[in-house]
């Protein structure tokens, strides 16, 4: 029996005129695929700074406004992870957050070999997991509404 690890699903967006992109990142840690960024909780860190540092460690970014979603869950690892020993998955919070149009991405390189700003429609095809294909969407609602 392992542990769960607390993390925090980041849905990045960004708004201009009448048009919202979703930035989706390409991982190459432990799994191929689109994913938004999302990491764990420090010790003693609370779940806003943890948005804050992972916005800005995985992509360069400080959100303008952050939202907290009442929407939790939890999913295993396929394997056991070397750097996570004892850990079998990890238990997430939905947050949104916006960023400025005109900011440009760095990249953290060991996680993550590329990103895009996608659209609602391209970015739910392109995410790999069914749990952030419905956080997208319950993000998009809040944002955009029906």
């Amino acid at each position: 029996m392992g542990k769960y690890r607390n993390c925090v699903f980041v849905v990045v967006y960004k708004k201009n005129d009448d048009e919202t992109k979703y930035l989706l990142l390409k991982r190459k840690l432990h799994w191929r695929g689109w994913e938004f960024p999302k990491g764990g909780v420090e010790k003693g860190e609370s779940l806003l700074n943890a948005v804050k540092r992972e916005v800005f460690e995985e992509t360069g970014l400080h959100p303008i406004k952050i939202k907290k979603f009442n929407i939790k869950g939890k999913y295993n690892y396929k394997k056991m992870l070397s750097d996570r020993k004892g850990i079998i998955g990890q238990r997430y919070t939905l947050f949104s957050a916006e960023v400025r149009d005109n900011k440009k991405i760095k990249l953290d390189t060991k996680e993550h070999s590329g990103y895009k700003w996608f659209d609602f429609k391209k970015a739910i095809e392109k995410l790999t997991w069914e749990n952030q294909k419905k956080c997208l969407a319950l993000v998009d609602l809040y944002i955009n509404g029906a």
